[in-house]
């Protein structure tokens, strides 16, 4: 059998908060394919745990080859292929004319690119996948442009979905032989810029081995959990109002925000001034195990977020048997319902308050009906190597047709 080999590209690769590819890419790998992670940038500290630490040794860093090397590649790709380096030159132009990063950066995704069109021969790469339709799509698209590979891309939301056109979306669509969308609403959205490009929905999922063996009944103590980044579109601020008025009514509530990023200190101030000091507790980021350990400990996540993609942690949360309370936003009505969750309106304070105290209250037994059903529907929904054989399915197709749509 001829192997089968892709790049995968992602801006920052191996990091804690997307350790989804990583279980996308172990699932790929079962499944015969050879595939060469690329970074475009190092990870950023703090999210460098050593749960990744082979994935860090095993993956490439683009601009850790220093701006000679790059340069040098872009001059080789445009003596080599001169016709393929003007078509490169001139979406990576009309791309930063869109973007607020301008044409200068654009100009260096280009040369990102040619390092990537050369890695892809060297490894003998037949196919480029990105993750984000970000900077890592669009140096896809050049890289593609280049290489004469195929390339396609997942979108996960919310940051394709707030800006299309400063992304050139639309044309990072159009030149891509698939794009994935990781729910039926993410799908819907590309579908506005690029109506007749091929646009599949390929869910991404936690590795529920992990979470087997291990399960524990909801606990007595009225605690519930949020876990994700400290950042303005999750909606830590109004969640710490809704924490602060559960906490007048149930006596011992407590809240624990699991993460860390740029919004603590204003959290922080906060908790302070509606007194939740002995209320609220932020761990900062935490690995997989502490994650888990931190659900297991709570009778409920806690979701208030302003947009999102289809927060894999939802995924988690029910893997583990916790029900879950979000937000009625992007993707996550496609996986939490009634039978084992509770969906507010975004920025709704006393919807909010109402389901995370009907949480922390409810008998012992409600919680463990939900919570299997949320096992359930994440077992059926978001099976990693379900969803993994579907991508592999659709790069086979391409490689079969030589990537015509």
């Amino acid at each position: 059998m001829v192997p089968r080999r892709a790049l995968w590209l992602v801006n920052q690769y191996p990091k804690v908060s997307h350790t989804f590819i990583a279980r996308e890419i172990a699932a790929m790998e079962r499944l015969g394919w050879q595939i060469d992670r690329v970074s475009i940038r190092d990870t950023p500290a703090g999210e460098d745990h050593a749960a990744l630490a082979d994935e860090a040794v095993r993956t490439h860093r683009v601009l850790a080859q220093g701006a000679g090397r790059l340069l040098r590649d872009a001059v080789v790709e445009a003596w080599r292929a001169p016709v393929a380096m003007w078509s490169a030159a001139r979406a990576a132009w009309r791309m930063g004319g869109r973007s607020e990063r301008g044409r200068l950066v654009h100009l260096v995704y280009l040369a990102e690119a040619a390092h990537v069109a050369r890695r892809c021969r060297a490894t003998g790469a037949s196919h480029i996948h990105a993750h984000f339709g970000t900077n890592s799509a669009a140096v896809a698209l050049l890289a593609s442009r280049l290489s004469g590979l195929p390339y396609s891309f997942t979108t996960h939301g919310p940051e394709e979905f707030d800006a299309p056109r400063a992304l050139s979306l639309g044309d990072k669509l159009a030149g891509a032989a698939f794009a994935v969308a990781i729910s039926q609403f993410g799908a819907s959205q590309l579908r506005r810029w690029a109506p007749d490009a091929r646009i599949e929905v390929v869910r991404c999922g936690p590795d529920l081995s992990a979470f087997d063996g291990a399960d524990a009944p909801p606990p007595d103590a009225p605690v519930l959990v949020c876990v994700g980044r400290l950042s303005e579109q999750k909606g830590h601020i109004v969640l710490l109002e809704a924490a602060a008025r559960v906490a007048a009514r149930v006596p011992g509530f407590h809240m624990v925000l699991v993460g860390d990023g740029p919004l603590r200190p204003v959290l922080e101030a906060r908790i302070a001034q509606l007194g939740l000091q002995k209320t609220v507790t932020i761990t900062g980021w935490a690995d997989e195990s502490a994650v888990r350990d931190h659900i297991r400990a709570a009778r409920a996540m806690v979701l208030a977020s302003f947009a999102e993609g289809l927060p894999v942690v939802i995924m988690e949360a029910f893997a583990l048997r916790r029900p879950v309370v979000a937000t009625w936003v992007a993707g996550i009505p496609e996986l939490v319902d009634e039978t084992c969750g509770w969906r507010v309106a975004a920025g709704d304070v006393d919807a909010l308050a109402g389901a995370m105290e009907t949480a922390v209250t409810a008998p012992a037994d409600r919680l463990a009906s939900m919570g299997q059903a949320g096992r359930t529907r994440v077992e059926s929904l978001h099976d990693g190597a379900v969803e993994a054989a579907k991508l592999s399915t659709l790069m086979d197709e391409v490689a079969h047709t030589g990537g015509s749509r």
